[in-house]
């Protein structure tokens, strides 16, 4: 009896000494926990479990999310891009391992979303970070579109550098490759043609670019086709110097072609010009332009001077912006002029912090042409560029020297 009575006692102690340290591992655990989500709480929310990968790329957009938070809310009319990139946030919640290589394939839409550094004056791409476009995108959301806008034409008129320009801007995605689908592919298909094109999300346009539709007689009929709301944009620029500097890519490549004297003309006692010559026949825009408005208003084609381009490629692209119905936010901020090349580059290349210049095949030297040969050039072009400046309603000044 003496032996059994202190048993209930004892039974006590040890049963409250293990409550206490039971309670004491639960709540450190619950505080690592909270340490470890970033909860900020005590108070418990509802939240399924997620993968160490999932929780990983959620972390890194919210930190940074929250470093950019007040940045962005000084800037009150862009509301829906910021809403866009908490809508970001919510979709990357869902992220598994199996999204990873579909993260990676598409990393283009993270970039469609988040890099709003051009349009916000907010640094969205810090060097090395896990929000440069290579390293952490969106998932494969978005779905491949036949294009609303095309850069129809012209050759040697500043295609490359208006569109590179353009694909600055978040709101246009822009296949890199001239398709050549209205004038060489045409037998493939739209679905083949579709298949070329980047995806896209809500609100984003999907353009392409192939100069030589301009000059293709089938092309319009089948952009038409295609689709009649199709806008159309075309850089056009001083047929001399156009062609000009056709000969001068083709001779880069054909160091044995004739003298563009020779080319210029059938008979050059008498003259001549050899329009079938493709260097002369493509500046003959407003032959050109008949073809495209028998299908199309003149309302759904730009002309983008390919001069104001390099002397006000801010201006230029802002005429282009409000075409597209577009805000502006590609602005003079957005370039420099290089000195060597001759003509603007971008401070910001697209899914880049580097600057950007277009390639060394770009701003080539032209050869000297004999004066006489450029005159009479000029002579034979005045009467298409005064009917081309009278369809357009604007004046291009390729005669005003």
């Amino acid at each position: 009896k003496l032996f059994l009575y202190p048993m209930p006692r004892l039974s006590k102690s040890i049963f409250r000494t293990f409550a206490v340290m039971l309670l004491s591992i639960l709540a450190s655990l619950y505080f690592l926990h909270c340490l470890t989500e970033r909860c900020g709480t005590c108070i418990p929310t509802e939240r399924r479990e997620t993968s160490p990968v999932e929780g990983f790329y959620v972390s890194k957009l919210k930190d940074f999310e929250s470093l950019r938070r007040k940045r962005l809310q000084k800037w009150t009319s862009t509301g829906h891009l910021v809403m866009r990139h908490h809508s970001l946030i919510h979709r990357l919640e869902r992220v598994s391992e199996e999204d990873l290589p579909g993260i990676e394939a598409n990393k283009h839409i993270f970039q469609a979303h988040v890099k709003l550094s051009n349009s916000l004056d907010v640094d969205l791409e810090p060097v090395g970070s896990y929000f440069d476009t290579g390293k952490l995108s969106a998932l494969g959301e978005g779905s491949k579109k036949l294009p609303q806008a095309i850069i129809i034409g012209v050759k040697k008129g500043g295609t490359r550098a208006l569109l590179e320009f353009l694909r600055v801007h978040p709101d246009i995605r822009a296949v890199g490759a001239e398709p050549h689908f209205f004038d060489r592919n045409y037998d493939n298909g739209l679905d083949w043609y579709r298949d070329l094109m980047p995806k896209t999300v809500e609100d984003q346009i999907t353009m392409e670019k192939t100069p030589s539709y301009f000059v293709t007689r089938e092309a319009p009929a089948r952009i038409y086709a295609m689709s009649r709301d199709t806008k159309l944009i075309v850089v056009v620029r001083d047929p001399v110097t156009r062609a000009i500097s056709d000969y001068t890519q083709t001779l880069s490549k054909k160091p044995d072609i004739p003298t563009f004297e020779s080319l210029t003309f059938k008979n050059r006692t008498t003259g001549l010009i050899d329009t079938s010559w493709s260097a002369i026949q493509i500046g003959i825009y407003a032959k050109h332009l008949d073809n495209w408005l028998q299908f199309f208003p003149m309302s759904q084609i730009l002309f983008v001077s390919g001069e104001r381009l390099i002397s006000d490629p801010a201006g230029e692209l802002g005429r282009v912006q409000d075409f597209l119905g577009l805000k502006r936010i590609i602005t003079d901020k957005h370039f420099y002029f290089n000195q060597t090349k001759g003509f603007p580059c971008l401070k910001k290349a697209e899914g880049s912090s580097k600057p950007h210049c277009l390639g060394k095949t770009k701003g080539r030297t032209h050869p000297n042409i004999d004066p006489e040969v450029v005159q009479r050039l000029r002579d034979f072009y005045r009467p298409f560029n005064m009917k081309f400046y009278q369809m357009t309603g604007r004046k291009f000044g390729w005669d005003d020297g």
